[in-house]
């Protein structure tokens, strides 16, 4: 596989090689060690999600406290979304900057999303199935959002906003500035400090 980082620091676009005869196709669609390789540690999984979607919706941008928060390690086994990293730890130096990769059931790339990062995605086909392993279990209490729609962050979702379908809690999250404003969101420093715990046990 392929392993390319993005934009925003402490995320990853992977592309799997796949093997494709008359039966079908084969891939490796995670590998821990290769990851742990670009990451510098490895990643201790907790819990495996999967989502299933209408086209146009969209869900996030969701994060979680840290530490530990929740790294996500996520891909689209059918259809396709677009599936976006978005920077909120205050002091980074892109810091309310956001980066994307699309995930498809042809390519079938990946995105890794470390503690601390925001994550969204829009479904660009019907019963988009979106599967993710993430390294902590969930926590409502400890889990937040900001509002996909703030033109602060200025996500390009790629399909006209009137056919996006979003719920009430992310609608009615704050936006970046409010988030960072109430001190919800986690700090450049903390994320750094909290990588490097995790670097030094391996």
């Amino acid at each position: 596989m392929q392993i390319r980082e993005l934009s925003i620091p402490d995320s990853y676009e992977i592309t799997p090689k796949q093997f494709g005869d008359d039966r079908g196709v084969f891939l490796e669609w995670y590998r821990f060690d290769k990851l742990e390789e670009v990451v510098g540690h490895s990643i201790d999984l907790k819990q495996a999600n999967t989502s299933v979607s209408k086209r146009g919706s969209v869900r996030g941008i969701h994060f979680a406290d840290i530490p530990p928060s929740q790294a996500k390690y996520v891909t689209a086994p059918h259809g396709a979304v677009l599936d976006f990293v978005i920077d909120i730890r205050v002091g980074s130096p892109t810091y309310g900057q956001w980066d994307s990769v699309l995930l498809d059931d042809v390519d079938r790339r990946a995105i890794y999303i470390a503690e601390g990062l925001g994550h969204c995605f829009v479904a660009l086909t019907e019963n988009a199935t979106v599967s993710y392993l993430v390294t902590d279990t969930f926590n409502p209490g400890r889990e937040h959002g900001i509002n996909p729609l703030d033109p602060e962050i200025g996500l390009e979702f790629g399909i006209d906003l009137s056919e996006a379908l979003l719920s009430p809690k992310d609608t009615e999250a704050p936006s970046l500035a409010e988030a960072a404003a109430s001190g919800l969101l986690p700090s450049w420093e903390a994320a750094r400090a909290y990588y490097e715990t995790l670097n030094a046990k391996g």
